[in-house]
Parts: structure tokens; C-alpha cells; sequence
């Protein structure tokens, strides 16, 4: 049993190393979005701020209901999902233009 929870962690590690490179990927693409300028580079500059502020605040009500679980490894797998969700619909995104 100790050898399968040290595994899970171990997972867990990866998913969250994926997620800091979907994540890397994101700021670098968004970084020169918003360098452009313009009222595309303000729209993006203003969607980023709205975007952080709602999945922050919906990881809240998941903690606060018990949606993350009753384990640290249930609630740390949920909140990468959760934030993995979110990035890689902003790298799809914005990888299209």
C-alpha cells in the first residue's frame, strides 16, 4: 500500500510539471499578444485578469463544498485538473491565430 500512495504522488509530480509547461507556453504566447498592443493586446491583457480572478474563485467554492475531496492527493490531482482545464483551452486558443 505505501508503494501505491508513494506512486500517486509520484503521478501527481508529473501532472503538475505538465501543467508549468502549458502554463510557460501560455505566458510566452500571451506575453507577445499583449506586447503587440493595441486593443487586441488590452482585450487579451483584460481576459487574462478576468479568467485568473474566475478559476481562482471557483477552486474556492470546489474547497469550500468539498468538490476537491477528503485527501491530499484528491484535492492536489483536482486542482491540477482544474487549472490544466483552463490552460490548455488558452494555449488552444491561442495557438489558432
Amino acid at each position: 500500500m505505501a508503494r501505491r500512495r508513494k506512486d500517486r504522488w509520484i503521478g501527481l509530480g508529473f501532472d503538475a510539471w505538465r501543467l508549468s509547461m502549458d502554463a510557460g507556453a501560455v505566458i510566452g504566447l500571451r506575453t507577445l499578444k499583449i506586447a503587440a498592443g493595441g486593443a487586441v493586446g488590452q482585450a487579451e491583457a483584460q481576459l487574462m485578469v478576468a479568467e485568473k480572478v474566475k478559476a481562482g474563485l471557483a477552486l474556492n467554492t470546489l474547497a469550500i463544498t468539498g468538490g476537491l475531496g477528503s485527501t491530499p492527493v484528491a484535492a492536489l490531482s483536482k486542482t491540477l485538473a482544474h487549472y490544466h482545464r483552463k490552460v490548455k483551452a488558452n494555449r488552444r486558443r491561442l495557438t489558432k491565430a
